[in-house]
């Protein structure tokens, strides 16, 4: 009977590790809010593009990659691949209107897709997410269906009413939330089978519409999403000190 457990055992751990791990990078921000004429996910950053930095992490983690792009930043992309000879043998899909539609196509653009297979979304100007924060991603996504990283709030929190006044809301039950959010691969294509929603603020939230939990695993403070020109300033110099 021993036997024919750890038998077992093996066939289910074998069919786990052919499981494969996806990435979907989001990469469609215009720079408007950033400042700049470029892109800032093809800003340089410590020698090479934001959005390099980002691939790298998921490629480490053993991902295959799909990164979804503006049509009209697409040619400049490549470029940059080719010239800075960046390693990563990714896909490219082609970004929408939405960052939903952006995700919905970036489902469509892996053919191989497979029940139980994990992909994760992430944003392309996080490029500080750690490969055991990805890990641990795809490691409770697999045992649970989903993974949602967030950090607690430390500021406090106040909401803001259609009036002008406003309330204190209990900063201990608050979380901010991050990428990547990681899925089982039926359970996210599933709930991206449906009409957007202005509700639809994450894929979390798209998530939790087709009547799934998800669940939240423990973030990191320095996975900074790159907004401002500030945020690049505190990402390189983490960057640096994290090499050196």
């Amino acid at each position: 009977m021993r036997e024919i457990l750890i038998k077992f055992a093996r066939k289910i751990n074998k069919a786990h590790s052919m499981k494969k791990r996806y990435a979907i990078i989001v990469a469609g921000g215009s720079g408007k809010r950033y400042g700049s004429e470029l892109p800032k996910q093809f800003l340089p950053l410590n020698g090479k593009a934001v959005l390099m930095h980002s691939i790298e992490k998921f490629d480490t983690a053993g991902a295959k990659v799909v990164v979804v792009l503006p049509a009209e930043h697409q040619e400049m992309w490549l470029t940059m691949c080719k010239e800075g000879n960046f390693p990563v043998t990714h896909i490219v899909a082609n970004g929408g209107k939405t960052r939903f539609e952006s995700v919905k196509n970036g489902i469509s653009a892996i053919e191989e897709l497979a029940d139980g297979d994990l992909v994760a979304v992430h944003d392309g100007v996080r490029p500080m997410a750690s490969v055991e924060l990805i890990n641990r991603c795809y490691e409770t996504a697999h045992a649970t269906g989903s993974a949602i990283p967030v950090t607690r709030a430390t500021d406090s929190i106040r909401q803001v009413m259609a009036d002008g006044s406003s309330c204190q809301l209990l900063r201990s039950s608050l979380r901010a939330v991050q990428t990547p959010q990681t899925f089982r691969a039926e359970l996210l294509r599933g709930a991206y089978d449906v009409e957007e929603s202005p509700l639809f603020t994450d894929d979390a939230s798209v998530v939790e519409n087709a009547g799934h939990q998800v669940t939240l695993v423990e973030g990191e403070t320095t996975n900074i999403k790159i907004t401002t020109p500030i945020d690049m300033i505190v990402v390189s110099e983490l960057m640096r000190n994290a090499n050196s």
